[in-house]
């Protein structure tokens, strides 16, 4: 098992990962200007990435809450215990995702 100094090291090291990605998908979601410039299909392709940017921005907003989250309760005693069935959470998962409250079979 990792201990708190090592788990804790890989919450930051994804914490600053996940503002950076937050901090660029912010740029890349800003409003699609209407440009006589661009063709009408560019437009629709810019319309579109714009949308999978603002799903893949809210999915890293939730995951830096939850990396927040890790951080704080990292000296609790049930961190790494399943927020559902109160069982260890594997070691592998909290090294994949140390923002997860949930075990592999306890996920929403």
């Amino acid at each position: 098992m990792l201990d708190k100094k090592e788990i804790k090291k890989l919450i930051e090291d994804e914490l600053e990962k996940t503002i950076l990605q937050v901090e660029t998908l912010k740029v890349l979601t800003k409003p699609i200007e209407p440009d006589c410039a661009i063709g009408r299909v560019s437009r629709m392709d810019a319309i579109n990435n714009k949308a999978i940017n603002e799903a893949s921005l809210q999915q890293n907003k939730i995951k830096l809450t939850g990396l927040k989250i890790a951080l704080e309760k990292l000296d609790d005693p049930d961190f790494g215990i399943c927020a559902r069935c109160k069982n260890p959470i594997p070691a592998g998962r909290i090294i994949l995702m140390p923002h997860s409250r949930f075990c592999v079979h306890c996920v929403d």
